[in-house]
């Protein structure tokens, strides 16, 4: 049953973020003088977060570590399962494996190669992180086997999108920024009506909505806008667009990478990957109008641009842009929308 939270609404952290404390105690164990009780980490945004054991096991040249996930008042899947990671002398640097639970890639198009463990890269830099650290606090080489393990991880991965994504065998190691924000709609559509409120009373003539951190860096740089001006929109396109219906602001930029636009562009305004999906036979329709190459093949919205190159990218832009002045229904709101890849590379661009 879903967790259904009151009051304010906790935060807490990522499978990655999990997994890299784990590493951390593990290596303190393997190299050091034993298990801590808790281990704390730093997160790309320098939060420092605190974590305490919830298994430990020492062998011969190995210790195991594990971290039970706290999602806080957000209803994921992962909240309460065991994020464990096993720490072996290697002899050739960082080596990354996948334990029970942990899905393996299987498909092109995601940001981690076909074969490799499901662990993606904010995670694999995290850990890579706490290696080096460590490495140099007990003063040996950091060549280091890391195998994450989460039990159960198979049966909950049937609940997320791995399988069709191709991630067969388990979960993701996911985060970006190690900490997961509460999800809840309305308290998240409320604080985009906040937001789009103190633009027009500070007389801010240009606000931007983005998806993601990546997408909010690349348009605030990109337009010189200020703080005030960044909404929070998230995957609630819909909720943003339609409080600018009825509350204008002059000029709006939309930012994203290329699966939640090409979502946007296709008709949904509701962008989350439990609620829409991009429809791959849609963006073949679209590939070949303009002549390109088959992309009903494709498994991501970013292999599809691979296979069919950057116009097709530009097209997605534009149409969102067409889609966007669609629910705006005549509002007096000037629109740029902006496709980026995972790296914060520019794809395409309507304004």
């Amino acid at each position: 049953m879903t967790r259904k939270p009151t009051g304010d609404l906790r935060r807490g952290w990522t499978t990655g973020a999990c997994a890299t404390a784990a590493v951390k105690a593990g290596l303190m164990a393997l190299w050091g003088t034993g298990f801590p009780r808790e281990v704390g980490i730093t997160l790309p945004r320098g939060e420092m977060p605190v974590f305490p054991l919830a298994h430990q096991e020492l062998g011969d040249g190995w210790a195991e570590v594990g971290i039970t996930k706290d999602a806080g008042d957000d209803p994921d899947v992962t909240h309460g399962a065991l994020i464990v990671a096993r720490v072996t002398a290697s002899a050739d640097g960082v080596v990354f494996k996948a334990g029970e639970g942990v899905g393996i890639v299987t498909k092109a198009g995601l940001p981690i190669g076909v074969g490799e463990p499901a662990i993606n890269p904010v995670p694999r830099e995290m850990m890579c992180g706490v290696v080096a650290e460590m490495a140099a606090v007990y003063g040996v080489s950091g060549d280091i086997e890391i195998t994450v393990s989460v039990p159960g991880g198979a049966e909950i991965a049937l609940k997320t999108w791995n399988p069709r994504l191709g991630i067969k065998g388990g979960l993701s190691i996911l985060g970006t920024t190690g900490v997961v924000r509460p999800f809840s709609c309305a308290a998240w559509i409320a604080s985009i009506h906040r937001g789009v409120d103190v633009a027009r009373a500070g007389g801010q003539d240009h606000v931007a909505g983005c998806t993601g951190s990546t997408s909010e860096r690349v348009v605030q740089e990109m337009f010189g806008l200020p703080e005030h001006a960044m909404l929070d929109m998230g995957d609630f396109a819909g909720g943003l667009l339609k409080y600018l219906r009825k509350h204008p602001v002059p000029r709006i930029t939309i930012g994203g990478g290329i699966g939640k636009i090409t979502k946007l562009a296709l008709g949904a305004v509701d962008l989350h990957s439990s609620r829409s999906q991009v429809d791959f036979v849609a963006l073949n329709g679209v590939a070949e109008r303009l002549g390109l190459a088959d992309v009903s093949g494709a498994n991501t919205a970013l292999e599809a641009i691979e296979i069919a190159g950057v116009e097709l990218a530009q097209e997605i832009a534009a149409m969102a842009k067409a889609a966007v002045l669609a629910q705006l229904r005549g509002a007096e709101v000037a629109v740029d929308i902006v496709v980026i890849d995972r790296a914060g590379n520019v794809l395409g661009q309507a304004d």
